[in-house]
């Protein structure tokens, strides 16, 4: 391994046998040394303000697998070698959780959303980290063979992580009532949507467990928001920069609660990647931006309106007793045909798990293979 000591520009550069290249600022090789970690949190001790910004080593050398850097004030470093490569600056650190996307369309068909049994996901780390990945990637998946009980799904979406808490409870019942609150309390037709658009912060992963589906009609429709969004932005570059720099309100109110927050349609992460999508018509508040916006910014969300609409991006399954669909609600809009209640029961039970916690599930499973 080859080490430069590069004063005038304030960093350390390291280049590998095989030819990668790290650079490594002063500043931050002293923020980053392994001492300024609790040695059973491994929380950061290290206190910036201690130090000045224009710190410099005295010495720095290479010895067996680690750089050693002794500073001016009298303190050493030691950083293992694989550690620095692994973290070096403008190289993202390895993330288990970050699967790329499988982006699907309806023409994969219903048959290729991935499938797994309850018993092996509650039974076998190896599986439950297998799911969690495929998951992951596709966005939506089914368990299979679940008990009939609300509970049996529920216990699946502990074993990945805590439940979300929302106005309306741990966990909710889809199925036609009285006085409904919300449209999923009824048989009518269910455009698709995200659930929860008006909360600070929409859930993640839903658990929907199918117990009983005997009614005529009430399939579950999904559709994958990323191939909308992405379509969107190769055939209407000017309707997609305004869903994702344009917010607009969400409101939820019953007698209870008044539940209000801006948000984009189409959410990009830091590199301009579809991050989250949150589409809810029925949830959308009237509409606040400049009347020199209006009309561009109507005729953007009617574009994406329409490709909720188009078959071209549907899959839609009838779930039966036992199978619980779970998909992320930030990513994969669901929907629901009309179903008749005279013609037999419909009842699903259904919780949340945030993505933090579905994420950090796969990235200890990872750690502890």
């Amino acid at each position: 391994m080859e080490l430069t000591d590069r004063a005038e520009a304030r960093m350390i550069s390291l280049c590998w046998p095989d030819g990668t290249r790290g650079d490594f600022p002063y500043i931050w090789l002293r923020d980053n040394c392994p001492g300024g970690f609790h040695p059973d949190t491994r929380e950061r001790t290290f206190d910036l303000m201690s130090v000045p910004l224009d710190v410099v080593p005295e010495t720095s050398r290479i010895e067996a697998d680690a750089l050693i850097v002794e500073w001016q004030d009298g303190h050493a470093s030691r950083f293992e070698t694989d550690w620095l490569r692994a973290h070096r600056p403008g190289a993202a650190a390895d993330d288990p959780a970050q699967v790329p996307p499988e982006v699907w369309r309806a023409d994969v068909g219903a048959a290729a959303i991935p499938r797994v049994s309850a018993d092996a996901v509650m039974d076998d780390d190896a599986v439950l980290a297998d799911w969690l990945r495929a998951a992951r990637a596709w966005g939506v998946s089914i368990v299979e063979r679940l008990a009939d009980s609300p509970e049996a799904g529920m216990d699946v979406a502990r074993r990945v992580g805590f439940l979300r808490e929302t106005n309306f409870g741990k966990t909710f019942e889809v199925r036609s009532k009285p006085n409904p609150n919300n449209l999923a309390y009824t048989a009518d037709a269910l455009p698709l949507h995200t659930d929860l658009a008006n909360q600070e912060m929409p859930p993640g992963w839903q658990f929907l467990h199918c117990l009983v589906n005997e009614a005529e009609g009430g399939g579950s429709v999904f559709a994958d928001g990323l191939a909308m969004a992405e379509d969107l932005r190769a055939e209407d570059p000017d309707a997609f920069t305004l869903l994702s720099t344009v917010s607009i309100p969400f409101r939820f109110h019953d007698e209870g609660c008044d539940i209000r927050r801006r948000q984009y349609v189409i959410t990009l992460d830091g590199d301009g990647a579809v991050n989250e999508i949150c589409y809810n018509a029925h949830l959308a508040g009237v509409f606040d931006m400049g009347a020199d916006v209006l009309d561009a910014y109507y005729r953007a969300y009617r574009a994406f309106m329409a490709k909720t609409r188009d078959p071209a991006y549907q899959l839609t399954l009838k779930l039966e007793a036992g199978e619980m669909a779970v998909f992320d609600n930030r990513r994969v809009l669901h929907g629901r045909d009309v179903f008749d209640p005279s013609t037999g029961a419909r009842y699903l039970h259904g919780c949340y798990v945030d993505r933090g916690e579905f994420d950090s599930r796969l990235r200890t499973l990872v750690r502890a293979a």
